[in-house]
Parts: structure tokens; C-alpha cells; sequence
């Protein structure tokens, strides 16, 4: 029973992993009906901007938990300003071309990124310094789960309560909610929509950034390539929950991370991505638009 707790906990922290970086797929497919492919890559960026960061702070004498904050800010400050860019340069200029021309555009500013760190860095793994905080349990029961865990827990949940708030409750997420439903209909009333988009952008920078910096310090290593298999992953969580709706990016994060988590415990981590993505199919086949998605009819 312990093992399988164990396997439980790891599983919501891998999913919860996922779910960040899902959120910004769905929260950009739901405005504007693009899959941003390029997303991955700025999750890997953020990670590299924190190494370097750390790496920085450690030479100037700073340790402990400031390191680990400093780095996160600076890191999400930059991944926003990927993310604000890549919309103005890469998507906004294919804002009414055909839908296959922004998605071509999305695969090359992710193959684009992706040999820029390359280039700019090693192809090799880099050791990540371990920031996050460790702490003793007094609870028996608590061992189940690391400090480490623990804090990636309760980040993420922090996060999205966050921007469960930020969307449902604040002038920006009621303007984006009006994007999402019609775009035309919110220009007419003010909505100034090529901002709500950039912001959306952000916003979903700004979760790949967090998930990042702290992938990276639970791992221990990084490189080049840890964007595109993340992606791959958030991608495969915001279809598996319903692409476009966030409660669905949460939900299939968590539901892949599980799947993933009890594959590798009991059966053989080798065969963990065979069964996440034979879930993702076996649910799509039994409900098409993902466990919370909706159909949407067309009148026409």
C-alpha cells in the first residue's frame, strides 16, 4: 500500500509537471485555435536562463532559497519576454492566413529555438544545482513523499489557483474569455484583442517558466531537448483533458502523470510512454474533444 502511495505522489508531481505546461497550450488554442509548438522550448529556455543565473548568484556568495527565488524571477521575466515576442514575430503577422501557415510557423520557431540553445550552449547534459528547499518530516506517513515534491506540489497548485482567479474573477481574464467566444464581437465592445492575445502569450510563458526552473532543480540536469519532450508530453495532457479548456489541461496532466507513474512502478519505466499514450488514445477513441472538452456546433 506505502508503494503504491509512493507511486501515487510521484505521479501528481510529474502530472502537476505536465498540467503547467499544458496550460499554456490550451489557454492559447482556446483564443485563437493554435497549437504553439514552439511552447516546449520556452519551458527549456527558462531552464537555461535559471542555470545561468544560479551559477551567477553561487560565484557572488548567495545560497539557500534565495538563489532558487532570484533565479525563478529572472527566468520568468525572460520566458515572458520569449513568449511576448514569439506571438509578435511568429503568429500575429499570420493572424488571418490559412490556418496550416501560423502551425508551420509554430514547428519552425521550435526547431529555431531549440539549435539557438544548441548552438549558444552544449548538446551534453548540464548539471542543475538542487535549489529547492529540504526539510525533515515529523509525520512517518509524510515520508512517502520528498520535500522536494512536496514544494513542486504546492507551487503548482499555488499557480493554478492563481490563474483559476486571474481568469474567472479580473477585467484581463473576462477579456479573454470575451476573445475566446468571439473575437469579432469583442473588438466591437473595446476589447483591445491583439493585447489580450500577447497577454495570453505571457501568461502561458510565464507557467512553462515556473515548470522549468523547477523540473530542473528536481532532476538535477538539463539540456537542449528536455523542451520538446515536455511539450510533447503537455500536448498529449491538454488533448488527453480537452484541448482548450483549462480544468481539461489540469485534469489529463495529472491523469498522464499517474498513468505514467503506476506503468513505471509496476510494470517497467521502459514501457511508461507505450501506456500514457495508450490511454490518450483509448480515451479520445471513447470521448473525441478529451475528458472535460466540449463539441462545438457550427451554424452555418
Amino acid at each position: 500500500m506505502d508503494y503504491f502511495l509512493e507511486l501515487c505522489l510521484g505521479g501528481l508531481t510529474r502530472g502537476s509537471i505536465y498540467a503547467l505546461i499544458a496550460l499554456g497550450y490550451t489557454m492559447v488554442y482556446g483564443i485563437i485555435q493554435l497549437i504553439n509548438f514552439a511552447h516546449g522550448e520556452i519551458y527549456m529556455i527558462a531552464a537555461f536562463i535559471a542555470l545561468i543565473v544560479s551559477a551567477i548568484l553561487t560565484i557572488n556568495g548567495f545560497t539557500g532559497v534565495s538563489i532558487l527565488i532570484i533565479a525563478a524571477v529572472i527566468a520568468i521575466l525572460y520566458a515572458a519576454a520569449y513568449g511576448y515576442t514569439l506571438e509578435r514575430v511568429a503568429y500575429r503577422p499570420l493572424r488571418n492566413a490559412p490556418r496550416l501557415s501560423p502551425l508551420i510557423s509554430a514547428i519552425g520557431m521550435s526547431l529555431f529555438l531549440q539549435n539557438y540553445v544548441l548552438l549558444a550552449q552544449t548538446p551534453d547534459f548540464l548539471p542543475f544545482p538542487e535549489l529547492l528547499p529540504e526539510f525533515e518530516f515529523m509525520d512517518p506517513v509524510a515520508h512517502l513523499i520528498g520535500s522536494a515534491e512536496l514544494v513542486i506540489l504546492v507551487v503548482t497548485t499555488v499557480t493554478m489557483l492563481g490563474l483559476t482567479f486571474l481568469i474567472r474573477s479580473t477585467r484581463l481574464g473576462k477579456a479573454m474569455r470575451a476573445t475566446q467566444q468571439d473575437m469579432t464581437m469583442a473588438r466591437l465592445v473595446g476589447i483591445n484583442v491583439d493585447r489580450v492575445i500577447s497577454l495570453t502569450f505571457v501568461l502561458g510563458s510565464v507557467l512553462a517558466a515556473i515548470g522549468g526552473v523547477l523540473v530542473g532543480s528536481y532532476m538535477g540536469q538539463i539540456n537542449f531537448f528536455i523542451g520538446f519532450m515536455a511539450g510533447v508530453k503537455a500536448f498529449t495532457a491538454a488533448v488527453l483533458g480537452g484541448i482548450g479548456s483549462i480544468p481539461g489541461a489540469v485534469l489529463g496532466g495529472v491523469v498522464l502523470g499517474l498513468t505514467e507513474a503506476l506503468a513505471a512502478g509496476y510494470i517497467s519505466s521502459a514501457y511508461e510512454d507505450v501506456f500514457a499514450f495508450g490511454v490518450l488514445i483509448l480515451i479520445l477513441v471513447l470521448r473525441p474533444n478529451g475528458l472535460l472538452g466540449r463539441t462545438v456546433r457550427t451554424k452555418v
